[in-house]
């Protein structure tokens, strides 16, 4: 089991939304620091004025950077060991769905996550963390699971990110460094992406009528739920596991069959 007490935690697009539930939850269970890395300076500050308030003056820094630049989310990292001087936990959090200018999509959900990825299991986590084991938790979708003709591009970024986490949660990787991968596939959830869907958000009026057909029989499930749930698989998981969190069931791990296992039968004709 991973304990999250004493050790420090890295959350992008930790400022507000799901985010900073997440910096909210690993408070709660006892860790020693965390760095918020977001784009918004407002809800930047805001959390660490509402941290402070609640846990006191040390328990968290916010950094201004943007994921899909990885020089600038190398400064959140240089930033987590100049003040608290560990770093054990990154959750990969910062993600838009935006298919009408999914370039940025891209860039934020995928390179985003592929940049903190390698930040955290080649230098820092591997260099600085506390104890024997690390952890890296990136956050996908249950659209990176089954494809959500409603958004193929977020699909697309969505699907990357359950592929990137089962590469790096490989045993070959995990004997490098004790550092454990580990994807989350949140379903629907109150006050998340779910809620910005518009259609200035797709790639045109037909997707948007798609999406009234396909998202109105998804379960939703709330915030503080998923939070509580992503802390846990944190503690419980093993590397390059993959955990569906959806409806307010308990989190489930999804089994992936090898290619062979995979391959379609014909019936013979």
């Amino acid at each position: 089991m991973f304990d999250v007490y004493g050790k420090v935690a890295l959350v992008t697009g930790g400022a507000s939304g799901l985010g900073f539930l997440y910096v909210k939850e690993l408070l709660r269970n006892g860790i020693k620091g965390v760095t918020i890395a977001d784009t918004n300076d407002v809800f930047g500050e805001r959390a660490i004025e509402e941290i402070k308030n609640e846990y006191g003056d040390e328990k968290a820094i916010f950094v201004n950077v943007d994921v899909s630049d990885k020089y600038q989310l190398e400064e959140a990292f240089k930033s987590t060991i100049q003040v608290f001087e560990n770093i054990d936990i990154v959750i990969n959090n910062a993600g838009i769905l935006n298919d009408a200018n999914w370039e940025k999509e891209i860039q934020v959900n995928l390179n985003g996550t592929v940049n903190g990825t390698l930040l955290a299991f080649d230098h820092y986590i591997a260099t600085y963390k506390s104890g024997a084991e690390g952890a890296i938790i990136n956050i996908s979708s249950i659209g990176g699971l089954d494809a959500f003709a409603t958004a193929p591009i977020y699909t697309a970024s969505k699907f990357g990110i359950v592929g990137l986490g089962q590469a790096y949660g490989s045993k070959l990787h995990y004997e490098r460094n004790n550092i454990k991968v580990v994807t989350v596939c949140p379903g629907f959830t109150l006050a998340s992406l779910s809620d910005v869907v518009n259609h200035d958000s797709l790639l045109g009026t037909a997707y948007s009528k798609i999406m009234h057909k396909e998202y109105d029989s998804i379960p939703v499930q709330s915030p503080t739920f998923l939070a509580k749930s992503v802390i846990s698989i944190i503690q419980q998981s093993e590397p390059g596991s993959v955990w569906v969190v959806e409806g307010e069931e308990s989190p489930y791990e999804v089994e992936f069959p090898n290619r062979l296992l995979r391959k379609k039968k014909k019936q013979n004709l």
